[in-house]
């Protein structure tokens, strides 16, 4: 008997063994309590209205990922950004109504503000790299911006030294002309000239009748202190006119063909060293560097100096069109969630990655990926060299309408520089603007 009770003992700590073997690699067994608490979903639902499609698929993995992590739920919902307007406004303070969402700058921030909760206090307001990144309704910051984009005027570096200059010599509107004159009167002999080709065909005239035209607002409203207006008064357009007279007297190409000029032309012009500036954005970094294309070291981005204020101070035109904002309506157990989850991906490691990898979007937060693209690496060091970034104003422009108003005029003025014609310019500048802005918001 003594013996098989030994046995039978032997037995069960052997079953019992096998099973603490099965439970886990360090012996210890879960609770049915800390089991629970992995899988069951924790109180709070973030529900983000995607503006950008074309990032769904990497929305709805990275919310799985933060959903596997936390326990919190995340629904993404796309909505394409001709129909997001609508959307969003239908959806807001409905039980479906997202706990966060987007705008394209301060004119869209004025129609929801209300709907947006302060982030000042927050965690991800800390980490924006500049204040500038930031969308204010008095103190309150309603809004982030979770992209970053700069534009200026690319240099070709090696050519600017065969032409005996360095960028070190350009930090004024005043040596911009200079430099680029002196380049003109000898470009017979150096085989290149100043600046690609304004082209002002569909596809190159973004580049002046928006991304241009953004100085003088931008100037005007620094001047006012505000960030839209029904009306525009043109105080800057001579300096407009300057900056354009520069661009079209020094190019590789008279201005008589400006017209049919397209952006492939200037992006050729300046791939073939025919040009040592090209004016254009960060955007373009893909489109000109790599193998059989520049070196990064051959290339940097400098401001389009424009002749108005603190110049040696002045970055690049640098903003986003692409804003968070948290509803403020939603339940605080929702917000809290959603507030988390904005951090979460602005400085965890999945976050981070795949924000820049897998969405390509370069994020102005401290933490985000080192980025390659050098055009970017230039704004970010003149932001922390302090120089003063021209922020966009490109959303308080009225609709396209007005902007093609303006690249009219330009190609009239280009054609035939009298300054009847530069009258043209600001009026569909100044009078197309308070026109076309009370036509798109029904006054």
């Amino acid at each position: 008997m003594k013996r098989k009770r030994v046995l039978l003992t032997a037995f069960i700590v052997l079953i019992c063994l096998l099973a603490a073997g099965c439970s886990g690699g360090n012996g210890e067994t879960e609770t049915a309590e800390e089991t629970a608490a992995v899988t069951e979903p924790k109180p709070g639902t973030i529900r983000y209205l995607n503006a950008r499609p074309e990032l769904d698929a990497a929305w709805q993995a990275l919310a799985a990922a933060y959903t596997e992590e936390t326990g919190h739920t995340v629904i993404v919902e796309s909505v394409e950004v001709d129909k997001y307007a609508k959307e969003l406004k239908s959806r807001l303070g409905s039980e479906t109504a997202p706990t966060l969402f987007e705008v394209t700058g301060p004119v869209g921030l004025q129609k929801y503000r209300d709907n947006c909760l302060d982030l000042s206090g927050e965690k991800i307001y800390s980490h924006l790299l500049s204040d500038d990144y930031a969308l204010r309704d008095g103190d309150a910051v309603k809004a982030v911006a979770y992209e970053m984009q700069a534009y200026g005027l690319i240099v070709n570096k090696p050519l600017l030294k065969e032409a005996g200059y360095s960028v070190e010599n350009i930090d004024s509107f005043a040596k911009l002309r200079a430099i680029s004159e002196d380049i003109t009167d000898r470009s017979g002999d150096l085989g290149f000239a100043a600046f690609t080709s304004a082209g002002m065909e569909d596809s190159s005239a973004r580049r002046f009748k928006t991304y241009l035209a953004n100085l003088p607002v931008y100037f005007e409203f620094q001047d006012e202190g505000i960030t839209s207006s029904a009306t525009i008064k043109g105080t800057y357009l001579n300096n407009y006119r300057a900056v354009w007279d520069l661009y079209i007297g020094n190019s590789t190409c008279k201005p008589g063909e400006l017209r049919k000029k397209t952006l492939a032309d200037s992006r050729g012009e300046f791939l073939e060293g025919k040009a040592v500036f090209y004016q254009n954005g960060s955007w373009e970094y893909e489109k000109l560097v790599g193998e059989g294309l520049f070196a990064d070291d051959d290339l940097t981005m400098i401001p389009i100096y424009f002749g108005v204020g603190d110049e040696k101070n002045q970055g690049l035109c640098s903003g986003s069109e692409h804003y968070w904002c948290v509803n403020s309506g939603a339940a605080e157990e929702d917000l809290r969630a959603t507030v988390d989850f904005l951090e979460w991906c602005v400085t965890s490691q999945t976050g981070k990655e795949t924000m820049a990898n897998e969405m390509g979007l370069i994020c102005p937060f401290d933490t985000a990926v080192k980025t390659d693209n050098i055009f970017i690496r230039q704004d970010l060091t003149y932001l922390r060299e302090g120089r003063k970034p021209v922020t966009w104003n490109i959303q308080a422009m009225p609709p396209k309408s007005w902007r093609t108003g303006v690249g009219k005029a330009l190609i009239r003025y280009a054609e035939d520089q009298r300054d009847s014609r530069w009258f043209e310019v600001e009026e569909a500048f100044i009078d197309g603007w308070e026109t076309e802005y009370q036509a798109a918001n029904g006054k």
